[in-house]
């Protein structure tokens, strides 16, 4: 007998329109109590959490209510000797952080604002012999840290910084049989790896090396009878999927193979309809980083993405 499928259910009641006023009220005023418990709780990812939350802003029209100058001042307080930046004041640098740093720069048309060459040096020195990147000075190698360091490099315009064909070999050393793409060679396939390997070979020019209907088939499967989706087989649906997923698709050209109406119900199942926020499956609690998924939900009928790997396609250095 096989494995019973998890999902969810999706009361009768739940919301079917986007709330667009109670979400933007909800950003904006995130961060205002500096004591509150999701606050504090949510430090060690504060820069990545900032490029979120100004990116669905930036969606809904609503990025004037953002302090520009103050995260401008935060980003610059982040940076460090070295040339990495941090989450937070006062935690390590990450490539994780760095490349949040410079999606907000670039979207505030700020780079200026850190040393970009002493970025390029912290990236530059990151990456191994095998072409891989370790995330940080201590040394954990991941194919996230491989697009976040193309990434970072793209948008600054200094990818030739780096051996872009080591890394490239490495990145698909690490595809699987089923087309999608693990943390490491040998590692099991993961939506979030394959967005960040799917981006990664776009900004490298390599995405003739994926097999897409393959890869495809392996995305669309995530979707389960709710209409949400999963990370991977066996696990229940998570809104933040819904961009991980669907921006692979948009990547390789499957878009239209999931059901994107099911989809777009699940999401707007998710959210707090008291407070604004997305909860990560319908009935949970809303938290700040479960709201990136609002971008499959922007007002473009014509797709469910918008900004796809933000600002590297008016640099041309993707090509899907």
């Amino acid at each position: 007998m096989g494995t019973p499928q998890k999902d969810v259910i999706i009361k009768s009641d739940a919301p079917d329109t986007l709330l667009l006023e109670k979400h933007a009220d909800y950003i904006a005023s995130y961060g205002s109590k500096k004591d509150d418990y999701e606050y504090c709780m949510s430090e060690y990812l504060r820069m990545s959490g900032i490029y979120w939350g100004l990116t669905v802003m930036d969606l809904m029209g609503q990025l004037h209510r953002m302090n520009r100058e103050e995260i401008l001042a935060f980003i610059k307080s982040c940076q460090h000797e070295c040339g990495g930046i941090s989450a937070s004041i006062g935690h390590d640098p990450h490539l994780l952080y760095t490349l949040s740093a410079v999606q907000i720069l670039t979207l505030y048309d700020s780079i200026n604002v850190i040393d970009v060459n002493k970025v390029v040096e912290y990236v530059k020195g990151l990456q191994k012999e095998d072409g891989s990147f370790a995330g940080d000075i201590w040394g954990e190698i991941d194919t996230r840290f491989s697009f976040c360091a193309v990434a970072t490099l793209a948008l600054l315009g200094k990818l030739d910084a780096i051996n872009v064909e080591k890394a490239i070999e490495f990145v698909l050393s690490c595809m699987n049989f089923d087309g999608g793409f693990g943390c490491r060679p040998g590692s099991e396939s993961h939506a979030g790896q394959i967005y960040c390997c799917t981006g990664f070979l776009a900004i490298t020019s390599q995405l003739h090396q994926v097999n897409s209907d393959l890869l495809g088939w392996w995305l669309c499967e995530r979707q389960l009878p709710s209409g949400g989706l999963n990370g991977r087989p066996e696990k229940l649906p998570d809104v933040c999927y819904s961009w991980w997923v669907l921006a692979s698709l948009k990547i390789i050209g499957r878009l239209h193979w999931i059901d994107r109406e099911k989809l777009r119900n699940f999401i707007l199942a998710c959210q707090d309809e008291e407070t604004g926020g997305f909860a990560d499956r319908p009935g949970d609690m809303h938290f700040i980083y479960q709201n990136y998924p609002k971008k499959e939900l922007s007002s473009n009928k014509e797709t469910l993405t918008e900004s796809l790997l933000p600002r590297l396609e008016r640099s041309s250095t993707i090509s899907a």
